[in-house]
């Protein structure tokens, strides 16, 4: 495990193996100095262990700093499970996954993922005591609430890419085109928060039935999944799986910010740097897409919709500081929000 470069002095990695249910498991503790750790679990056929390794430890890492920002008292953590969710998930391989969570001891707390359903947690809830994200009593906007933390996520990057609009353009969305790589549970909502807003929608997902209400409307245009990324736009945005930001791909987006739900958005450090340098506006995706997290943490509070939605406006507050940090000094907007995230875990503040 330590020979992965995803490797940033997590607390804790384990792996799982049970027999019989053909459960494949990795739970990574990155951080708990603020909090336990809260991440959700993710089910999905990687190629190799490596690969499945190499992901939950960044995703592990990326929940850290995504806690720090929005001002919560967690730490990072999550979980994947190798397998395609379509045909290897069983009620029994929940059970499984849910008994290793519960022998964490509390460390780390289970919430959906992609590839894993609120009824999927529900099940893992019913063997530990640490799952979040599957009850609720109230949604940021007041409609009914099943524990989903996707209906959150999607309307905090939907604050947050109104912030990098307002920041760059000085404008709102009418008028504007927004492409969306994945039309997933957050992507499919952001779409409609956007289209509601008055922008115009190209969207592609590699599962095409996630398209077919959306494609009903005229303000929305199917594009290939291969392509989506190099459409000509006002801001990209990522909601699929990471890395759609590298060193391939840069030299084809066409866009003048880059906004999504993604974990993960950038293949490497590095380039962030080569964004700012042909200015293009990133949102940092662990300050963008903390919506579901928030929405986690108010659950167990029993909060009022006005307090979820209020935690959530703030994601565009925190953009406008990283935004104008970053033009100030020079440095890229990913790093500067890594750089904060840090030093709020380092000093124990939130």
């Amino acid at each position: 495990m330590y020979s992965s470069n995803a490797f940033a002095n997590h607390e804790q990695v384990s792996i799982f193996y049970d027999e019989a249910t053909q459960t494949k498991a990795i739970i990574a503790i990155h951080d708990t100095t603020l909090g336990p750790s809260l991440g959700g679990c993710r089910m999905f056929p990687y190629g190799s262990e490596q690969d499945a390794l190499d992901d939950v430890l960044r995703l592990a890492e990326g929940m850290s700093y995504k806690a720090a920002m929005a001002n919560l008292p967690q730490g990072g953590g999550k979980s994947v499970i190798i397998g395609n969710p379509h045909q290897d998930k069983s009620t029994e391989m929940m059970l499984a996954m849910g008994k290793f969570v519960e022998s964490c001891g509390g460390r780390y707390i289970v919430a959906e993922d992609s590839g894993i359903s609120v009824s999927d947690v529900k099940t893992m809830a019913s063997v530990t005591k640490h799952a979040g994200g599957y009850s609720a009593h109230h949604r940021y906007d007041g409609a009914e609430h099943d524990g989903n933390p996707a209906p959150a996520t999607a309307y905090g990057v939907f604050v947050g890419i109104k912030a990098a609009v307002k920041y760059k353009l000085g404008t709102g969305l009418e008028g504007l085109t927004i492409a969306i790589q994945g039309a997933g549970q957050v992507g499919r909502r952001l779409a409609q928060h956007c289209i509601n807003a008055g922008a115009r929608i190209l969207i592609a997902d590699v599962y095409a039935p996630s398209l077919d209400e959306l494609a009903k409307n005229p303000n929305v245009t199917v594009c290939d999944v291969n392509d989506i990324h190099a459409q000509t736009c006002d801001v990209f945005a990522p909601c699929a799986l990471g890395g759609a930001i590298n060193r391939d791909t840069i030299k084809d987006i066409r866009t003048r910010i880059i906004a999504g739900a993604a974990n993960n958005q950038l293949a490497e450090p590095a380039i962030g740097d080569m964004l700012t340098k042909k200015g293009i506006l990133y949102a940092p995706d662990f300050v963008i897409n903390a919506g579901g997290i928030i929405d986690i943490h108010h659950q167990t509070l029993q909060s009022s919709a006005s307090a979820i939605r209020a935690h959530l406006e703030q994601i565009g507050d925190t953009l406008q500081e990283i935004f104008s940090e970053s033009a100030e000094s020079g440095i890229a907007t990913s790093d500067i929000a890594v750089n904060m995230a840090k030093y709020k875990i380092s000093s124990g503040k939130r």
